[in-house]
């Protein structure tokens, strides 16, 4: 379980988070969404430890996020930031070896290696194991952080804008592997993404920030309604039912959607 408390995050006189409290329960697909500012990305890294709250109180299966370990943090949670920016040239296999890290502090054995395999086997990027980052396309990059993050083989895994920069034929691909995270490996997922239909569509329930503070928190039927949604993102939104999902649209009838 995830634990949050009374967490506000300030810079000066400005309020960006907070306070918030909440548990997410292990298992299944948490999708933080809201407007550009709303704090979402801010919660995530608190709860990844990347970002130190002003105030507040986390901890995630059982740990304490600000006193734990480094080592024992890695073990339980992997986080993918929003941007990554790597100064080496590394091959798309020296990538998800990273994330053994915690583990072995370096000294790769067998067991690390099954791990990479599976990871590389699991985001389909075996074909791509010896390709160089730089050789890849935005979509196969991202691919090859996310199997990073399944290699470390933690039961948390934070994805900070996961589909970024991604076109919808890649952000579809990116979610199928996310559910399958959840579904297949067991990971409690909590994610940052934009695009409320794609939240929607694959998540098992949806916490809604603005201004720094949960304004919404549910499933697809609490969440996914005209006057939630306009508490959320400030727009009037109808609802839809297309093909079985429910889809939000302005009242243009142009689908909510900031993913391509």
């Amino acid at each position: 379980m995830i634990r949050f408390t009374d967490v506000t995050k300030t810079y000066g006189d400005l309020t960006v988070l907070g306070p918030v409290s909440g548990e997410i329960r292990a298992g299944g697909v948490t999708s933080l969404v809201g407007a550009n500012g709303a704090g979402k990305s801010t919660l995530l890294t608190i709860v990844g430890r990347l970002l130190t709250p002003t105030s507040g109180h986390v901890e995630v299966g059982g740990l304490d996020v600000a006193t734990a370990s480094r080592r024992d943090l890695a073990r339980t949670l992997a986080i993918l930031r929003q941007e990554n920016h790597l100064t080496a040239r590394l091959r798309v296999e020296e990538l998800v070896t990273f994330g053994r890290f915690p583990h072995t502090g370096g000294r790769i054995t067998r067991e690390d290696r099954e791990h990479v395999e599976r990871a590389l086997e699991f985001l389909d990027l075996l074909p791509l194991r010896d390709r160089f980052l730089d050789q890849l396309s935005g979509g196969q990059r991202q691919r090859a952080f996310v199997a990073m993050t399944i290699a470390q083989d933690t039961a948390y895994l934070l994805l900070d804008e996961p589909l970024n920069n991604l076109d919808l034929a890649h952000a579809a691909t990116m979610m199928r592997f996310v559910r399958r995270a959840a579904d297949e490996l067991g990971k409690t997922v909590v994610m940052v993404v934009h695009d409320i239909n794609v939240a929607a569509a694959y998540s098992d329930r949806i916490i809604a920030l603005r201004g720094g503070r949960i304004v919404a928190d549910g499933g697809r039927p609490e969440i996914m309604t005209p006057h939630t949604l306009a508490d959320v993102f400030g727009l009037h939104m109808d609802v839809h039912e297309i093909g079985g999902d429910v889809v939000a649209m302005h009242h243009t009838g142009v689908p909510l959607s900031t993913v391509a």
